[in-house]
């Protein structure tokens, strides 16, 4: 059976200073990690942050440039980036367009339950 969840632009949710759409809940999947879609408006960044988890951006549409603590970079679609655990990070859109990306995160601790939820669902 195929499971598409789409991306609702109307219902964009504020987060770390952007617009996204978390892919949870979804109660059909069974994840070992979160995500979400994230749009940056024009001429706007997303809030620094840091946070326990292991994380990657994969650049959709656009340009912008990612900072990881004191570095910066351009980000353009296509590009992926990998944001080590406890890096202080933002994305900054400059352009004149909106930039998307999608993140992906996952701890040790989503992972134990993610078996935990595969393990019962065989039982």
């Amino acid at each position: 059976m195929i499971d598409i969840r789409r991306l609702d632009r109307d219902q964009l949710e504020p987060a770390y200073g952007l617009a996204g759409q978390r892919l949870l809940p979804w109660p059909s999947l069974n994840a070992p990690f979160e995500g979400a879609w994230c749009v940056l408006r024009a001429g706007t960044e997303s809030t620094p942050h840091a946070h326990h988890e292991y994380e990657i951006f994969i650049a959709l549409s656009g340009r912008a440039e990612i900072v990881i603590g004191e570095e910066r970079r351009p980000f353009v679609a296509g590009d992926i980036v990998r944001l080590p655990p406890g890096s202080e990070h933002h994305v900054v859109n400059t352009g004149p367009a909106d930039f998307e990306y999608y993140g992906v995160w996952w701890d040790s601790d989503m992972a134990a339950r993610f078996v935990a939820r595969h393990e019962a669902a065989a039982t």
